[in-house]
Order: structure tokens, then sequence, then C-alpha cells
């Protein structure tokens, strides 16, 4: 399943791509994650409890940061996870592609995602639905963690 997200921080795009990479400060930005810790040099544990429709499943799981490109703005990363009751896995990779706009940052996130188990029965339209939710919040906290680096 194909997902894709936009978002605009009012930051500048080199403090938004910083803070981008800095896994262990934006991770408390994704709504219903928690980050374990770092596993490696570019891998990360951590949970996540999503809920779509009636069906809440918490994944533990990975990310890693596949691929940085600094001058492209982009950022590669895989993740996966299986719900820790076990019925449920996801796998994706998320692409993240940054660009300046105005003197603030525009984000492009395309998702390609794997699902298996109780929630792979709800279609694209439902998972996009959720998707632009918990970008929405990502966006607005991310936003809010870059102006504390330019406070006083």
């Amino acid at each position: 399943m194909k997902l894709e997200n936009e978002f605009t921080v009012k930051a500048p795009l080199e403090r938004a791509w910083q803070t981008m990479l800095d896994i262990e400060r934006v991770a408390p930005c994704v709504p219903g994650a928690s980050l374990l810790g770092r596993v490696g040099e570019r891998e990360y544990e951590g949970t996540i409890t999503v809920k779509v429709g009636p069906v809440a499943v918490t994944f533990k799981g990975r990310v890693r940061l596949e691929e940085v490109a600094e001058a492209a703005h982009r950022v590669v990363m895989q993740a996966m996870g299986k719900d820790v009751r076990g019925q449920d896995t996801v796998s994706a990779t998320v692409v993240s592609l940054m660009d300046a706009a105005d003197g603030a940052t525009h984000v492009r996130v395309e998702t390609d995602m794997r699902i298996a188990g109780r929630l792979a029965q709800f279609g694209r339209g439902i998972m996009q639905s959720v998707a632009a939710r918990l970008m929405d919040q990502f966006a607005a906290c991310l936003e809010r963690e870059i102006a504390t680096d330019s406070a006083p």
C-alpha cells in the first residue's frame, strides 16, 4: 500500500533537516510512539500504538536509516514491527524529501507499507486518513521542537 503525505514547517531547510535526522529527538513527535533505544549506528528500537477504525494495535519493532542524502535532503528509512500480541505485522519503506519554501520547509513523505493481520482488512482510504492525521500531529510537534532551537 502506497501512502503520500505532505506538510510544511515554519523553519529554514537546514534547521529542519538537522532536526529530522535526530531520531531520538523527533521520535516523541510521532503520535503513539516510544523510542526504546539505539541498537546500531543508524538503527533504533521502539513501539508504536496505532488505532485504525475500531482496532488498536501496539507494534514493537525497529527503524533503520537506510539512506541519508544530505545534498538532496532525502532520507530513506526501513521500519518493521510485530504486534505485541503477535497477530499483526507491518513493514514500511519511508522516503522523506525536504525542500526550502519561502523561509519554511516543505516535507513530502512517501510510504510503501505492507500489512498482515487484522489491519490488512482496512482499505487504502482509511489508512491514508489515519496517516494524514498522524502526519499533521507530527508536523505540529516537529515545528515546536525546531522552534526550541531558536528560543533565547
